[in-house]
């Protein structure tokens, strides 16, 4: 170590903390490899995982502390300013290893719950602390001290060990300082980039297997945060070259082909998507209430094999249009809100709600509704800016929004809000309210109770299980309000003349070692309504194809972009077809063939076989007109958002 630290000189403080920062964590990689050890032997990871985690390592620790460390050999030194700036190497090194540190602690909880380590949804969360803290607080107390006291504990060894490295340094001649300064920093960005490829290294160069747990795993999580970070920033789409490139005339083509359209209906070059849809219902134009539920999946739901959590759904489910395959489109409720409202395909971006080219002029079913004298509403039981609601509704054709502090008196208030029985209650006061004045109304109504840390009233439900705080006993009291909204809705004067949609947004926990877990994206859908027929379809459907089978249910014919189909005008012995975002991954399931699209690498073909909830992978090559497919689907969202072209004339 003598040796190293007089080799070193000047660096001897970034040398002495890199090489700690790279046993710790190749210790936790390998803490998650034991973790998740029966994958990573059936994947054959171990020595690939580790040595490419040590290459991301690196060159993550180049990024924290590499500037720092080229900046030294320039301003360092025995007198001042170089003492001052010493201090400052202290001050980085300690905060630096404290956010490694602190990221790596961090994971367990993020992987519990999302299957990856943390990523833009870690980043999100954090701009909304008094939710988040709430949550901690009441449900993780254990990780919420665990994180305080290692985190203290990191700052102060970080604290103490930095004062020793920096003790009689060895500092360059000035006149060779500059030289040496820049030398260290070629050496930093080659470490950095960790490639002499176009590309700088990226999680998909370190992807190894089917698994993408794994695959998350191979990085670190202050490397995957950064990495998320930089994305976040970038909302031009235009990075989606790196999963292939097509004309954009072909990519119409293809979406205009598999949305079941007639040629003959879409009529605008300049807005590609832009067709003619002639509802089935020919009677007076109804009104429009989707019911979001927050993290609901099927497998919450009895009458889709899931635990017997859903007593009311599943009896509603034999007085309505019932869909056995539903899948979400993403693991977020901004994803959900995307697809249920607006019809847009997902991207391997963030969802519209929160870009910035998509906050107003952007094409929703309140725009199109207000348009027509509808009154457009939206019902959320907690604070409207989460996730950038509020802003992206308002400026996109929602009129009026009730949030937390337009409720009176409310029977239960918890981290997220209202209870989901006040939500029901006031949805049903102003559905009253505006059939009353003869209004016809669209309103979405958004739950907030089944999330993390589970709270809602007592002596409601019949617990499934103890404790009462749990995502079990949380998904059968959102249940329980839904039939009592229904109670309500059924014996109203509005019920004969609207549509109603009871949908989940996502599911909750999205984890599995596929490269995108399908059984995980499967949620409820249920259409019911006064003149809605009964039935139970079991193709495979996705959340845009809600948007236009609504509007064709609601008897409203109409121009829009959407390309969801209409399930009422769509034959009855159509295999299904399904889009999903995991991540970076994208996923088409056309029937049970699924083609998933990973940037950087080519297409691999699975067949989803959802009895054993599984997809293996496929023995045919991968067919190039489903990848084609794909592909078209994944570029175009990037390609009308950035174009402006997913809107009303």
């Amino acid at each position: 170590m003598t040796s190293i630290r007089k080799w070193s000189g000047a660096l001897w403080p970034f040398v002495c903390f890199a090489l700690l920062a790279l046993l710790l964590l190749s210790l936790s990689r390998l803490g998650f490899m034991a973790w998740y050890g029966e994958r990573v032997t059936a994947n054959q990871g171990w020595g690939v995982m580790l040595s490419q985690g040590l290459r991301v390592d690196v060159a993550t620790i180049c990024w924290v502390w590499g500037i720092a460390a080229a900046a030294t050999v320039l301003l360092g030194g025995k007198q001042f300013p170089g003492t001052v700036w010493l201090w400052v190497v202290r001050i980085l090194l300690t905060l630096g290893l404290w956010l490694l540190v602190f990221m790596e602690v961090a994971t367990p909880g993020f992987i519990t719950e999302y299957g990856l380590r943390p990523n833009h949804i870690f980043v999100e969360y954090l701009i909304y602390p008094k939710e988040v803290f709430s949550t901690l607080w009441l449900g993780h107390k254990l990780e919420l001290f665990a994180g305080l006291l290692v985190g203290g504990l990191v700052l102060w060894v970080g604290w103490w060990l930095s004062g020793r490295c920096v003790r009689d340094l060895r500092f360059p001649r000035w006149y060779l300082r500059p030289v040496l300064a820049l030398l260290v920093l070629v050496l930093v960005v080659l470490g950095a980039r960790s490639t002499l490829g176009h590309r700088a290294l990226n999680p998909s160069m370190v992807a190894f297997s089917s698994d993408a747990t794994l695959n998350s795993l191979v990085t670190n999580s202050t490397y995957s945060l950064m990495f998320a970070i930089d994305q976040m920033q970038d909302d031009t789409l235009e990075w989606t070259s790196a999963y292939g490139k097509m004309p954009e005339t072909e990519m119409v083509e293809r979406l205009r082909k598999a949305s079941g359209r007639p040629a003959a209906a879409f009529r605008s070059d300049s807005l590609p998507t832009l067709s003619d849809n002639t509802a089935s219902f020919t009677g007076k134009p109804k009104n429009l209430v989707i019911l979001l539920q927050e993290s609901l999946g099927a497998r919450y739901i009895g009458a889709l094999g899931g635990l017997p959590l859903s007593p009311n759904i599943d009896r509603l489910a034999q007085q309505g249009w019932f869909f056995d395959n539903m899948y979400a489109t993403g693991t977020r409720s901004v994803r959900g809100i995307e697809a249920v409202t607006t019809g847009f395909t997902p991207t391997p971006n963030q969802a519209v709600v929160k870009l910035n080219k998509s906050q107003s002029g952007f094409f929703s079913l309140a725009e199109l509704l207000g348009k027509r004298g509808y009154a457009t509403q939206f019902i959320y039981g907690g604070e409207s800016h989460f996730d950038n609601m509020r802003g992206f509704f308002l400026g996109n054709g929602f009129q009026d929004i009730i949030e937390q502090k337009d409720y009176q008196n409310p029977v239960f208030t918890g981290s997220w809000g209202v209870s989901d029985e006040d939500l029901m209650r006031r949805a049903d006061a102003e559905f009253k309210r505006m059939h009353a004045a003869g209004k016809p109304f669209f309103s979405l109504v958004f739950s907030s109770s089944n999330h993390d840390p589970f709270e809602f009233p007592d002596n409601r439900i019949e617990l499934h299980e103890q404790p009462k705080a749990t995502r079990n006993n949380a998904a059968k009291y959102a249940d329980y309000a839904i039939g009592e909204f229904f109670k309500l809705a059924q014996q109203s004067g509005y019920w004969q003349d609207t549509i109603f949609l009871v949908i989940a947004d996502h599911d909750s926990r999205v984890t599995g070692d596929e490269l995108v877990p399908v059984q995980r994206f499967h949620i409820p859908g249920l259409i019911l309504g006064g003149d809605v027929p009964v039935r139970r379809d079991a193709r495979v459907v996705s959340q845009i194809d809600m948007p236009t089978t609504l509007l064709s249910l609601m008897g409203v014919s109409a121009t829009y972009p959407m390309l969801g189909r209409d399930l009422t005008q769509t034959p009855a012995d159509w295999e299904g077809r399904a889009l999903m975002q995991y991540e970076k991954n994208f996923a088409l399931l056309e029937g049970s063939r699924l083609t998933v699209l990973q940037p950087d690498k080519p297409a691999v073909a699975f067949v989803y076989d959802k009895a054993q909830g599984r997809s293996v992978p496929d023995t045919a090559p991968v067919d190039a007109e489903r990848a084609r497919d794909a592909l078209a689907y994944l570029l175009w969202g990037g390609v009308a958002y950035d174009k402006h072209l997913f809107r009303l004339p």
